[in-house]
Formats: C-alpha cells, sequence, structure tokens
C-alpha cells in the first residue's frame, strides 16, 4: 500500500505539471503534441487494463488455452484499427467519435446516439475496473467484507476523477505512458522469475501447470471453459467476435488518435501499441501457467477476488512481500489509469456532442465546454463506483468483453460505414447505434450475466432466457443490418458535396 501511495503521489504530481488545459483542445486532445512513439505506449496503458493483467492471467491458470483466447482477441483487434479505422478517424475528427459519425449527416440526433454509446461503454469498462480495483485490495489487505472492498472502490473512484479534472488528456496521456512502462517492466520481471524457477525451461512449467490442475493435459487444448456442449461452443464464437470486433469501437481507444499531429502519426501509434501489447500477451501466457503450476486452481479460486488473483498470488510466492506490493501497486495504477482514460473519453463525449452540439446548437464557448466535462466526469465517477461494487468478485476479463461486445455491437457498424459507404445516411447511423447497443443490452440482461446462476450479478433471481454469456454473435449482425435497412429506408438524404468533402479530408486530412 506504501508503494501504491508512492505511486499516486508521484503521477498526480506529473499530471500537475504537465496539465495544460486553457483551450478544448488541449483538455480533449492535449493539442495534438504527442508522437507516434508516445502515444503508442500510452494507447497500450490505456488498453492494458486490470482485465488484461489480473483476468486473464487468471483465466488461464484455472482454464489454459480456452483463458488465452482473452489475450489473442485482444491483440488482434488492433489490425481493424491499423488497417480501417486509425487513419481516415484521425483525419475527419476533432475530439470525439461523434465528430466523424456526424460530419455529412444532421448533427443534432447522431451527435446524441453517438454521446449515448460511449458514455454506456466506458460505464461498462469501467464497472469492471473498479470491481478488479475490490478483488485486489481484498486480497493484497485480507478484506473480506462488501463494506470494506466498497470503501476501496470508492477511494480509486476519487483519485481517478482527479486525475481527468486535474490534467485533462495531456496530464492522463503521461500517467498512461509511465504506467504502462512499469506495467511492462513487471511483466518482464515476473516472467523471468518464473522462468527461472524452472530452470528456464517452458516444458518443465507446462507440465508441473498440468499436473497442479484437475483437467491435466486438457489446460493445453481448447474446450475446457468453452467445449462442455455445443452451446458453450457457441458462446467461445461469440466471446471471439466481440474481442475482435470490439477494439476499433472502443471509444476512448478512438480518442487517442486525435492526440497526434498527423495520420502518419496515427498509424506509428497502432504499430507501437500492437508491438508492445504483443510482448505483453506472450508474457500473460507463461504468468498464467505459472500460476497455475505454483500456486493451483484451488488455491486461486479460493482466495480473495478468486480468478483475479491469480498473479498477485504468484508475485507473492516467486519474490515475496516486495514484489506482491510492487505487482499489486501497479495493478492498481492500471485500474487508476485506464479508469481516468474512460471517464475523460465518456465526459468529453457528452460535453462536446450533447451540451456544445445538441443543446447550445454549436455556439458553447470552449471555457464552458471544459467546465460541463468537468462537472461530467465527478457524475460517471460516482456512476462507476456504484457499478463496481455491485460486480464486485466478478472475472474482469469476462466484464471487459461484454464491454467489447457494446462497442462492436453500437459502434463498429456505423464507423465502417461512415467511413467507406457514401450513401450511408442520418437514419442508417441512428438505426444502426442503437439497433446494436440496445439488443445486445436487452441479450445481456436476460443472459446468464446476470441472473440465473450461482456467479450471475443477481443470483438469488432466474430471469434468463437468452442462453448466451456474450450476446455479440446475435447484437453485432443486428447493428450491420440496422445501419443497412436504415439507410435503404433514409431515401435522399444524401449530402453530396458533405459526402465528397468528407472523403477528400479522410483521406488527405486537409481542413481539418
Amino acid at each position: 500500500m506504501s508503494i501504491f501511495g508512492v505511486f499516486v503521489l508521484i503521477t498526480l504530481f506529473v499530471v500537475y505539471r504537465a496539465s495544460s488545459i486553457g483551450t478544448a483542445t488541449e483538455y480533449f486532445a492535449a493539442g495534438g503534441g504527442f508522437n507516434g512513439a508516445q502515444n503508442g505506449i500510452a494507447l497500450s496503458g490505456d488498453f492494458l487494463s486490470a482485465a488484461s493483467f489480473l483476468g486473464i492471467a487468471g483465466a488461464i491458470a484455472v482454464y489454459g488455452y480456452d483463458g488465452f483466447l482473452y489475450s489473442i482477441g485482444f491483440l488482434v483487434g488492433w489490425l481493424v484499427n491499423l488497417l480501417l479505422v486509425a487513419e481516415l478517424l484521425r483525419n475527419t475528427g476533432r475530439f470525439t467519435m461523434g465528430d466523424v459519425l456526424s460530419y455529412r449527416m444532421r448533427q443534432r440526433p447522431v451527435r446524441a446516439a453517438s454521446a449515448v454509446s460511449t458514455i454506456v461503454i466506458s460505464l461498462a469498462y469501467m464497472v469492471a475496473q473498479m470491481a478488479g480495483a475490490g478483488g485486489l485490495v481484498a486480497l493484497l489487505l485480507d478484506v473480506h467484507s462488501g463494506s470494506g472492498q466498497a470503501l476501496v472502490i470508492a477511494v480509486v473512484g476519487v483519485v481517478m476523477v482527479a486525475y481527468v479534472l486535474v490534467g485533462g488528456m495531456k496530464g492522463t496521456t503521461w500517467v498512461q505512458i509511465i504506467k504502462a512502462v512499469m506495467l511492462m517492466l513487471c511483466v518482464l520481471m515476473i516472467t523471468l522469475f518464473l522462468m527461472g524457477k524452472f530452470g528456464f525451461s517452458l516444458t518443465s512449467l507446462l507440465e508441473r501447470a498440468a499436473e497442479s490442475n484437475p483437467l491435466g493435459e486438457k489446460i493445453f487444448a481448447p474446450g475446457a471453459q468453452y467445449g462442455a456442449n455445443p452451446l458453450t461452443k457457441l458462446d467461445f464464437v461469440s466471446l471471439s467476435l466481440a474481442l475482435v470486433l470490439g477494439v476499433a469501437g472502443l471509444p476512448h481507444v478512438l480518442m487517442r488518435f486525435y492526440t497526434v499531429p498527423d495520420a502518419k502519426q496515427a498509424r506509428r501509434s497502432v504499430v507501437w501499441a500492437t508491438c508492445t501489447m504483443a510482448v505483453f500477451y506472450l508474457c500473460t501466457l507463461v504468468i498464467g501457467y505459472g500460476a497455475g503450476a505454483v500456486n493451483g486452481p484451488a488455491a486461486i479460486l479460493s482466495a480473495p477476488g478468486g480468478e483475479n488473483s491469480a498473479a498477485p498470488l504468484l508475485a507473492y510466492r516467486v519474490g515475496g512481500t516486495v514484489l506482491l506490493g510492487i505487482i499489486a501497486a501497479v495493478a492498481f495504477a492500471t485500474i487508476i489509469a485506464v479508469v481516468a482514460g474512460l471517464t475523460l473519453t465518456a465526459s468529453a463525449s457528452f460535453a462536446h456532442d450533447v451540451y456544445a452540439n445538441v443543446l447550445r446548437r454549436g455556439e458553447a464557448d470552449p471555457d464552458s465546454e471544459v467546465r460541463v466535462a468537468r462537472l461530467t466526469a465527478m457524475v460517471i465517477g460516482a456512476a462507476s463506483i456504484a457499478g463496481g461494487i455491485l460486480v464486485n468478485g466478478q472475472n474482469i476479463a469476462f466484464l471487459v468483453a461484454l464491454a467489447f461486445a457494446f462497442a462492436a455491437s453500437a459502434n463498429l457498424s456505423t464507423l465502417l460505414f461512415t467511413l467507406y459507404w457514401r450513401r450511408f445516411n442520418t437514419r442508417g447511423t441512428l438505426w444502426g447505434i442503437y439497433g446494436g447497443l440496445g439488443s445486445c443490452l436487452l441479450l445481456m440482461s436476460f443472459s446468464p450475466v446476470v441472473s440465473g446462476g450461482p456467479e450471475s450479478i443477481l443470483p438469488g433471481v432466474d430471469f434468463a432466457w437468452f442462453p448466451l454469456s456474450n450476446p455479440g454473435i446475435v447484437s453485432i449482425p443486428i447493428s450491420f443490418l440496422c445501419g443497412y435497412v436504415g439507410t435503404l429506408l433514409g431515401g435522399g438524404q444524401l449530402d453530396e458535396r458533405r459526402s465528397a468533402e468528407m472523403e477528400v479530408r479522410s483521406i488527405t486530412g486537409i481542413g481539418r
């Protein structure tokens, strides 16, 4: 806890020194002053959340190969960003995803829909991070009471709101860079220590993991978690779709492309982020199997925090109290930094899209826009704290996968249609966003995630009629279908001049 406290104080000082929020451009996009390498590392810091560090390691330790699916999906999804989204998005928009979606559409309804989507996805993602905070401190301080863990979640929420209020995008970006470097060093260090424990033989480590797991050698093949019956296999496919397609629709990732000066640096950002995360996720494979080998699944599942405690328990067994303190501090820093980025994205979307362009019809001054964003950040922080307390104890990699399903369902179809289909119109945009978001929310509400099972959010009741835990396999096609049908029924809504202007701007960046 002392290590964590020192980290918070240092990063708050860095945020204060780096902050430059005199204008809306500086607050929301850091004035476009970061290069590709800096923004790529910040992107990896923004993306490598508690789910990546705690949830994936726990899933691999318990289920083996099926847990590694999260690592593969999170990484492969960046190819969609690199090839289809990053450059065109950076050239077309300014602060938020709503800038792109509304460019050649009717401004007010499209910006309102974009803001609703951004806030829902950000809250879903933030709730998962808050749940991770509760589980981590439960392990670190041996806090088993719900009220004690709720207090910890509240403290994390207050700290991350402080980052956003003090530093804006520039300060938050530097926090992401510091945290990404610390996380990579810690992951490499624990991987090295772990391999040394097994004589630098990966074969010995894997054999020990199989011996310690009741599933035996089944942990090296698909099916330990998702192969029991055809329904779980379908859930596996649904989860895969959500992970791979959701990255390109995450608002806090998309917003980072505005912090670089040109499209070339946007592409470099994705390359740097992808390379950094490839190293990280390869290390999670060793850490996950190593946690299973050293501690065993039974000890991991019985510890406070359940699966999420695999990496901290491994750090304690490998490096003692000091390494446990370092790993816990870095995991806490990961949660705070990611939630700060999400809070900034959600508050920016409300201030820029709803307040400035819907309520004030584009006539809001930059000072009032920044002021509204700060107030919104406090409200969103409070909502995420409440949600984190509600889902505390769930596997956070699984919870983040639900946020990915929301992102893929609500944003991906409309972004791709807007950037690549000239005929796409306002009705198609609204149908795509609300159809995807609504279907995903509806199916999740009546799935085993919410009710009907011992691990559900509401275990005491059962109103689940949708059998899959991740709704992506249904809601993502619904979003594309709604966008397509809405466009065909939208009639003559096409603005030829604005469409041509957007095409030139998205390719060249002229006029941004």
